[in-house]
This record gives C-alpha cells, structure tokens and sequence, in this order.
C-alpha cells in the first residue's frame, strides 16, 4: 500500500467516523477553545466561565446552522466585549467564518462578513481601542478572518468535488449494469429471432408432409386422410401462433431472413474472412459434429464468431487463435484460444452473449486470462433431450 492509498483510506475511516459521531468533531475543536479561555476564567473566574459556556453549545450546531451558530458566536463576542470579558470568542468567530464559508449559503457568507467586519472594527476602535498601529492590527485581524473564509471556501469546493465523484462513480455503475441488461435482452432477443427461423422451418416442413400425405391417403381413400389433415392444420395453427408471438421481437426495418441459419458447417466460410482480417486461425473437429440440431450449430457458430471477434478487437498485433470443436456423448465442446497480450478482456458484451447461447443449451462458459498469455473461451453446449 502506497502512501497515498494510505491517506486516502484513512480519510476514509475518519469521515465514517465523523458520520457516526459527529460530536467526536465538534468536541475536538471546543476542548482547545476553552483551554485558550483559561486565562480569563483564572482572571474573572464567574463572568468568564459563564462566557466560555454560553459559547460552547453554538460549536456543536455549527455544522447543522452554520449561519445561525455564528450569529449567536457574534452576540456573545459584542457582548463580551462591551463587558470587558477576555475569552476565547474571537478565535471561534473565526471558526463559525469558516463553517459559514464551507457550508452555509452565498448570501449567509456576505452577511457573516459583513457582521465580522464591522464586529472587529467596533473592537479595535470603541470597546478595545489599539492605541498603536491600529491600522496594522485592523489589516491583520480581517486578514486572519479572509483566511478562515478562503479555507471554509477550500472545503466547500472540495466537498462539492467530492460528492459529484460519488455522483459520477454511482452513475457510471448504474449505466454499466443497464448495459448489461440492455446486452442480455438484445442477445436473447437475437436468439430467440434465429428460434423463431428454426422452428417456422420445422414446423413448415412437418406442415408439407402433412398436408402431402393427407393428398395420398386421400387419393387411395385411406383412412389415415383425415388424421393427417389435422396434423397439417394443427401445425399451420402453431406456425401462425409462433410469427404473431415471436414475431414482435424483430426489428421493423430489418429485412426477413431469406437465407438458413448458419451452423458448424459454416465455419469452414467463416475462418477464411477472419484470416483475411489479419488474424491466423487454426481449426480442427472431432466427432459427429452433423448429429447436433440447428440450434446448437447455430449456438457453435455464433460463439466462434463471437469470440473470434473479441480476439480481432483486443489481441493486438501479433496474435493467432485455435479453435477446437469436439462432439461427444450428446456435447459439443467448443474452445477458441489466443495468444494475445490483452485479447478479449474488455468485450464485456460478448461474452455476456456467448453465455446466454450456453445457458440456452444446459451448458456453461469459462472465460479468462490463461497463464502462458492469451485468452480462453470454453463452452459446453448439450443437445436437448
């Protein structure tokens, strides 16, 4: 821990403590106030204990009142002074300045140094008269009190620094979470549109055949026609029910989708493109990759594309991937590695997509840093029973 993250964390502690025991603070300032006033209680023991007490509470509402504390400060000082009472009252004049400049209003801050002004001009001149250099004690008593308003001033800003920190740091949390919801929905939004193409194509299919053997059955006066056409209404129902439900989650301006989905087999017109991209891929198979349906090809595809992707944006120069596809026991296994130095660390959505494709499929994904350098992404994806 550096000296810095040492201060900080102590600032910190101390500001939680200030939190939690405000009058902690308040009795730190008052205890050498008093102790600066014993002299005058030793000197006129009951006039200035009494003084010194009558301007204790105003210390710890200062925070709370800044204004009203240092109207009350100032009250007892003039009247002190017309009393001839020597205690501590300018020195916390100056602190009342200060919790005014820190913490009341601009306007409370022109009054307080208004009423200050003509206090210690109404001292110097009529209760306490400075004989000498009266002009040199005016200038070094205001002096004093436009220090103890520039710190207050200090204080306020750095407190209005810090509190839009916070403001900022609350913010850009807030949004990222958004983002991530935002990418979720889209993603899954994504892969329900490409369900959606799947399983129109099916169900048109299983209509075709339907309604083609229904044509047969009838032709040769079967019994099974009836049967048969009811399959076909039925699907045509279901097919209908699908594009009004699922049909809202496209886009109004995008195009229908004309083409088949893609699935592993693609992959083999995909590589080419990120090789031209600049980055080498090596790719290599194993097991029966075409027993797997389209939704998990589909879900194969888009996770390569997704993570060779990531590795072109954040690899840097130099970098080739592998990619390893390997069925088995009813699971696809699909692994893109990299070499890069900071490789797809950053693609938080990416990988917030490739994880929904995987949870989609029973399955999981492992992404991170490897130790030999580069970047791993692993997911397994099950066939649905």
């Amino acid at each position: 821990m550096n000296a810095q993250t040492w201060l900080l964390d102590r600032q910190e502690r101390l500001r939680a403590l200030d939190r939690r025991r405000p009058w902690l603070l308040d009795t730190l300032v008052a205890v050498p106030i008093v102790l600066f006033s014993l002299p005058g209680i030793v000197k006129t023991p009951l006039s200035a204990t009494i003084a010194t007490l009558a301007l204790l509470p105003p210390l710890y509402w200062r925070r709370r009142h800044p204004f009203a504390a240092f109207l009350a400060t100032a009250a007892i000082e003039l009247t002190e002074a017309s009393l001839d009472v020597a205690v501590g009252a300018g020195v916390i004049l100056l602190v009342m300045l200060f919790s005014v400049a820190s913490r009341a209003t601009w306007r409370a801050l022109a009054w307080a140094a208004g009423i200050a002004t003509a206090l210690m001009v109404a001292e110097i001149y009529l209760f306490e008269p400075v004989i000498e250099h009266r002009t040199t004690t005016l200038f070094l008593v205001l002096g004093t009190s436009a220090g103890a308003v520039a710190f207050g001033l200090v204080a306020r800003t750095r407190r209005a620094y810090l509190i839009a920190l916070e403001d900022r740091a609350t913010r850009l949390e807030t949004e990222r979470d958004q983002r991530a919801r935002l990418a979720v929905a889209d993603e899954r939004g994504r892969v329900a549109r490409e369900m959606h193409d799947i399983v129109g194509h099916h169900v048109s299919v299983i209509v075709g055949l339907a309604d083609g053997g229904a044509a047969l059955a009838t032709s040769r006066d079967e019994q099974t026609a009836e049967p048969l056409r009811l399959i076909g209404e039925t699907g045509r129902q279901a097919l209908a029910e699908l594009r009004r439900v699922l049909g809202v989650l496209r886009e109004e301006d995008a195009d229908p989708q004309l083409s088949p989905q893609p699935g592993i087999e693609d992959l083999d017109r995909l590589l080419p493109t990120v090789r031209a991209a600049g980055l080498p891929v090596t790719y290599s198979t194993s097991g029966d990759l075409r027993a797997f349906g389209r939704g998990v090809q589909l879900a194969v595809y888009r996770i390569v594309q997704e993570a060779l992707t990531n590795t072109l944006k954040h690899a840097g120069r130099g970098a080739a991937a592998e990619v390893t596809v390997a069925a088995t026991d009813g699971e696809v296994r699909v692994r893109v590695r990299d070499n890069g130095v900071s490789s797809a660390a950053a693609a938080g959505h990416g990988l917030v997509g490739m994880r929904e494709r995987a949870a989609l499929y029973g399955g999981a994904l492992v992404a991170g840093p490897v130790d030999s350098g580069g970047w791993l992404v692993d997911v397994v994806l099950k066939e649905p029973a």
